[in-house]
């Protein structure tokens, strides 16, 4: 598995890094630390110093960011490399969204993790702008970190859609040798809800997959809004991860984009939160 973890000076993003080193700790995976380097044109002069900052002393700046992100990733890369697992620090030049979801797709990851400030999902700040703007358009599945929980206890919320299957599927093999216990969460909504026999058999082929890597999921029902019943749940069983597919009950047919759902528990709980969409043929190329 080909992990891409977004890394900047921010103690969440390092932060971010170890969690993925831990989470990667008993899996076949590579891990790549990219650090987005602004382009000195893009910078207004007093998001620096001042507004008399010249070019030399703007580009000396981001040299010395660029060397602090290094010395920090290097450390945060030597917990990956004693669990053996690989962990290579990247630096590419750009806007950090869009960096990171050109190289997320054409390089062909499997994972994009994102750190993100704790006391903004506290006071129920929106995600940032490079955390939104990946959400929705990464053609695979990201990860966001609030804080570094080692993982016991997992929740998949399941709203009995094929994505909510996907992420079953996907989950399974990654915590074959970690074996967390394992929550499927099934939330009927009245509004959208769907046919109980497609939702059933989804919740069956789910179960049936992590069931032949050795898990023993526990299925657990509940039924009203998607959101509030789901931290409703977390803040009772304290899991450690959140697993949930990117679409609702009704996929997108053309623009494929998250749910508000989705968006809504990315931004509301402190846990880890894995939102799953499954690698579209553009991904590959």
């Amino acid at each position: 598995m080909k992990v891409l973890v977004a890394v900047d000076q921010s103690p969440e993003s390092q932060m971010a890094l170890r969690y993925t080193c831990h989470l990667m700790e008993k899996a076949d995976a590579r891990i790549d630390a990219v650090y987005v380097r602004p382009d000195e044109t893009d910078i207004v002069p007093e998001s620096v110093y001042g507004p008399f900052v010249g070019k030399e002393e703007l580009a000396k700046w981001l040299e010395q960011q660029q060397e602090n992100v290094e010395e920090q990733v290097l450390g945060s890369c030597e917990v990956c490399e004693a669990v053996k697992t690989p962990c290579t620090p990247r630096i590419v030049m750009g806007d950090p969204a869009d960096e990171i979801l050109h190289i997320a797709h054409s390089e062909d990851y499997d994972l994009v993790v994102l750190g993100a400030s704790e006391h903004s999902a506290i006071k129920g700040f929106l995600l940032g702008t490079v955390h939104a703007k990946v959400l929705h358009h990464a053609q695979l599945p990201v990860l966001i970190v609030r804080n570094f929980r080692p993982i016991k206890r997992v929740v998949v919320a399941f709203r009995g859609s094929d994505c909510d299957q996907a992420a079953m599927e996907f989950i399974a093999p990654l915590f074959f040798h970690r074996k967390p216990e394992i929550t499927i969460l099934h939330i009927a909504e009245n509004e959208t809800r769907q046919h109980d026999g497609i939702a059933q058999a989804c919740l069956m082929n789910g179960e049936k997959a992590l069931r032949e890597f050795d898990h023993a999921p526990v299925a657990k029902m509940a039924s009203g809004n998607f959101v509030e019943e789901l931290l409703k749940d977390v803040a009772a069983e304290r899991y450690d991860l959140i697993v949930m597919g990117a679409y609702g009950i009704h996929r997108p047919k053309y623009a494929k984009m998250i749910s508000d759902d989705a968006l809504n528990i990315a931004r509301l709980t402190t846990r880890p939160v894995l939102v799953y969409r499954e690698k579209t043929p553009q991904s590959g190329r």
